[in-house]
């Protein structure tokens, strides 16, 4: 079996030594976080049994690299809101406070760290593909943040990294009532 797959957007990725099924890219400046570089990985990908993921990966891919720094703010309410909904939901602790003092929403990323980014294929309804950030964040140490976009292009879900694509999967709902998942347009 080959040790390497090619992606048109972001070259050679390694097959993961641990797990047959992830691939690794090298670095790859991602614009959404000012050009910051991170490896991208594909994951759960079988190349003899998924004949299309590398060219939809490839137009997620495509689609996740045009957003920008505009883009990220365009979403900083949500992480503001994330946030205020994890600290209403626990007990106040020593240093929550200076998140509720945030004026700016877009100063909410002052206190995210993005660490990996996935690319991966919903394994129901749907089966798009989904390019999922995972980073970690001052307010929710334990499990961090999640922001996943729906063909690389539009943020469908935003919560602590659970595993799950969709809230529509993460609570057993219809697609229809994921609120984020619900507003992508086709």
């Amino acid at each position: 079996m080959a040790k390497h797959i090619e992606s048109k957007v972001i070259g050679q990725l390694e097959q993961d030594e641990t797990s047959n099924d992830w691939w690794v890219s090298s670095d790859v400046k991602i614009p959404f976080f000012d050009n910051e570089e991170f490896q991208i990985t594909f994951m759960d990908f079988e190349p003899k049994k998924d004949k299309t993921f590398i060219e939809e990966a490839d137009k997620a891919l495509t689609n996740f690299l045009k957003l920008a720094g505009k883009d990220r703010n365009a979403i900083s309410e949500l992480v503001y809101k994330n946030c205020m909904d994890f600290l209403d939901s626990t007990e106040l602790e020593e240093g929550d406070e200076e998140f509720r003092q945030i004026t700016d929403k877009n100063e909410i990323w002052n206190f995210v760290n993005p660490t990996e980014i996935y690319v991966t294929r919903r394994d129901r309804r749907d089966k798009d593909i989904y390019v999922q950030v995972a980073c970690e964040c001052d307010w929710e140490e334990e499990h961090g943040l999640q922001l996943v976009f729906r063909q690389g292009r539009k943020l469908t879900r935003i919560s602590d990294q659970d595993g799950h694509l969709t809230e529509a999967d993460a609570y057993d709902i219809p697609d229809s009532k994921d609120k984020l998942l619900s507003q992508f347009d086709e």
